[in-house]
């Protein structure tokens, strides 16, 4: 049988992965579509060869074959793992990971066919993004505070808050390419569309200003301008109509797929303190 199940990731990722899942796809092949989400994703099928997805800008679509268990972390906007690229270069691209990461992905390969779940290929594959964190990753403190401010809910404005970091409007633009793989602009974009899954996802309901219910309610929430607003921004990074979208995504998630997880860290800050910038 199909499933998809996410969880937060160990304690000591907590910081840079937003997400990790496993997926069993059931007797017939898996048509996903990825949308953009900030962050880079390791998709790791058991047996198989992993990728990394790059930060999407749009969907990409993707076939699984049947009878395939992966394991998969999602990382937050500018947490990438240790990379020999700028992630301005991995934009819309899948990679192999033995082409990032050489022997190190083949061992890992080997070490993960080996175990005997996928929970305990999960834990594995964990405690090796745990170490390379601790003995590799360079994140940028600055970048980290600004994808903290571009999360939805508050209006922020992109110039004032290069100010509020002390950098140009440029380093801020140079520094979110590199590590996040989008100016800060795009990821802002981003990120309002995954709080509006988000708050879709979890069967929220709109905090009714303006009087207005429903799916226009909930664009209000997380900060569009109205629904039409909605309607263009999920045509460009989803390449459907938030109503294709939704019936497409909760139907499918209300029967076999749980995306709570992913989704946490946005309900976590709805409703919190407002931004001043």
């Amino acid at each position: 049988m199909e499933s998809y199940r996410e969880r937060l990731p160990v304690p000591g990722l907590a910081g840079v992965v937003r997400t990790v899942w496993i997926q069993c796809t059931g007797p017939t092949e898996h048509v996903h579509r990825h949308l953009p989400s900030g962050g880079v994703e390791i998709h790791f099928p058991i047996g198989g060869h992993p990728q990394l997805l790059g930060p999407l800008t749009g969907p990409a679509i993707e076939i699984t074959p049947a009878n395939t268990t992966l394991v998969g972390v999602r990382f937050h906007p500018g947490t990438a793992p240790p990379l020999p690229a700028m992630l301005d270069d991995l934009v819309d691209q899948q990679v192999s990971l033995s082409e990032l990461w050489g022997q190190t992905a083949d061992r890992l390969v080997e070490a993960m066919a080996q175990a005997t779940t996928p929970e305990r290929a999960l834990t594995y594959l964990q405690a090796h993004l745990l170490n390379e964190f601790r003995t590799s990753a360079r994140l940028d403190p600055l970048v980290n505070e600004a994808v903290r401010a571009l999360m939805p809910w508050q209006p922020v404005n992109i110039e004032r808050l290069a100010t509020h970091l002390a950098l140009s409007a440029s380093q801020l633009r140079r520094r979110c390419l590199h590590t996040v793989g989008t100016t800060p602009k795009v990821l802002q974009r981003t990120l309002r569309f995954q709080g509006f899954l988000a708050l879709a996802q979890a069967g929220a309901t709109p905090s009714g200003r303006r009087g207005v219910d429903g799916v226009a309610g909930l664009a209000l929430d997380v900060g569009y301008a109205d629904q039409a607003h909605l309607n263009r921004e999920c045509l460009r990074l989803s390449g459907l109509t938030p109503g294709q979208l939704l019936e497409v995504n909760l139907d499918r998630c209300a029967r076999e797929h749980d995306h709570s997880g992913s989704y946490q860290p946005f309900l976590a800050t709805r409703g919190g303190p407002p931004t001043r910038l």
